[in-house]
């Protein structure tokens, strides 16, 4: 199979690779930098200037990308937010080469981590990375400011061994990857289209490149009740434990949604991708009370080939089944959908950008990349569905991504920023820096 990359001088592939382990330990330090910011849902904000100021180190000018709900709510990748968007805006960085004779790129990353969790259960604390058996631990470390690390380096090892690309590369540093997508949305709508994008998204355990993935819908259900003394709470009506009846409803519809008829070929020999996860419940007011009200947090998948819209409309229909039912009489019950509203993809791997991962990681890794079905989504989503640009993920290996004790191997960081910089020179070409 072809790679579709441009013939490289061997001396000049060379001095690349070189470059990657002059920049080895740098690479290291930019990433223990990103991983001390806690960049959860509305706190982004110092890792987006941390991005701003290694973008300028690398000679580029960077610049913001406003994220503008009013502008964004018709298209259909947009998911509605969660929270307001003011400072929180993309950071992004062009290089524009002096004869453009290749093809453009667009190297993407998200800075947003999901929340800790029980912080007293790492190991060592969340955001102070800390290295341990050749493995970085931090919230964050995996999913994915290592990539962003790999992707920055990469293109700064081109400059060290006196390259620089021969195409337009973009960079983007993006928020609420996590959550809405919607960062992701504004810069491609931002930026001109680019012949391919690669997002540097931790592999499974290994590195891998992503071929499909699911899409999510969150729904928020909010159940009333009747509250009483627990004395007599027979007579009342207890919200936590309807909203938990509600919550197991959806059982039988994700046992529907992985049957075998309904699984895309993408996922045939994977009998349980589609998950829906309780996420958070929060109500009541009192111990020796019968709960008012409570509220749920759902996490839906979708496969692909399905409409996110359509699982929504199911998951209106499994609550109002479960509300139903004689036990919640008396009950009121609403649900909202804010947070993902996203289909699910595939990325073909015959496609040409897919073929270039493969082939630099097979120079680097000197063995074979393996395909990933994720379970999961990302942002590549939106330039393959929305802007018909050839997308894939390909990252260091992860351990604990959203869990405790996250951490990435650093042996992997190295050899994919090695592999990104050979991608980087033959994909776009290269001219004297």
């Amino acid at each position: 199979m072809s790679h579709n990359l441009l013939p490289l001088d061997p001396g000049a592939k060379r001095a690349i690779l070189d470059a990657c382990t002059a920049l080895r330990a740098e690479n290291i330090a930019l990433l223990e930098r990103l991983v001390r910011h806690r960049s959860v849902l509305g706190h982004e904000q110092s890792c987006l200037s941390e991005m701003e100021s290694a973008y300028s180190d690398l000679g580029l000018t960077p610049f913001r990308v406003e994220i503008d709900p009013s502008k964004l709510a018709n298209h259909p990748g947009f998911s509605p937010p969660l929270i307001g968007y003011a400072g929180r805006d993309p950071v992004v960085a062009i290089h524009r080469p002096r004869a453009a004779t290749g093809r453009s790129l667009l190297l993407q990353g998200h800075v947003d981590v999901v929340p800790e969790g029980a912080e007293d259960l790492w190991a060592t604390p969340p955001y102070q990375p800390s290295i341990r058996d050749g493995r970085m631990y931090g919230r964050g470390a995996a999913d994915m400011k290592a990539g962003i690390a790999a992707y920055m380096t990469a293109f700064k090892a081109l400059k060290l061994a006196g390259l620089q690309p021969a195409a337009e590369v973009q960079m983007a540093a993006v928020v609420e990857e996590e959550c809405t997508g919607n960062g992701a949305l504004a810069v491609m709508q931002a930026l001109g289209k680019p012949d391919a994008c690669l997002i540097p998204e931790p592999g499974p355990g290994y590195p891998a490149l992503y071929t499909a993935e699911v899409g999510v819908v969150w729904a928020w259900v909010t159940v009333t009740g009747r509250p009483v003394h627990v004395r007599e709470m027979h007579a009342g009506v207890n919200a936590i434990e309807a909203a938990q009846a509600i919550a197991h409803a959806f059982k039988a519809y994700e046992a529907e949604m992985n049957a075998a008829e309904r699984r895309h070929p993408a996922f045939a020999a994977d009998n349980h991708p589609i998950n829906i996860n309780l996420g958070t419940i929060e109500g009541g007011e009192w111990n020796s009370s019968v709960p008012t009200r409570a509220r749920i947090g759902l996490r839906v998948g979708v496969m692909p080939g399905h409409s996110c819209r359509d699982v929504a409309r199911d998951i209106e229909r499994v609550v109002a089944g479960a509300a139903a039912d004689r036990r919640l009489a008396g009950t009121k019950v609403s649900v909202e959908f804010k947070g993902f509203m996203a289909d699910g993809c595939t990325f073909p791997a015959a496609q040409d950008i897919s073929r270039a991962v493969t082939a630099c990681h097979a120079e680097v890794f000197g063995d074979a990349l393996r395909h990933y079905n994720a379970a999961g989504l990302t942002d590549a989503r939106f330039y393959t569905l929305y802007q018909g640009t050839q997308a894939t993920c390909y990252g260091p290996d992860s351990d604990n991504i959203h869990g405790i004790d996250e951490s990435v191997g650093l042996d992997s960081l190295y050899c994919v920023t090695q592999a990104l910089a050979l991608l980087v020179a033959g994909w776009c070409g290269v001219e004297k820096a």
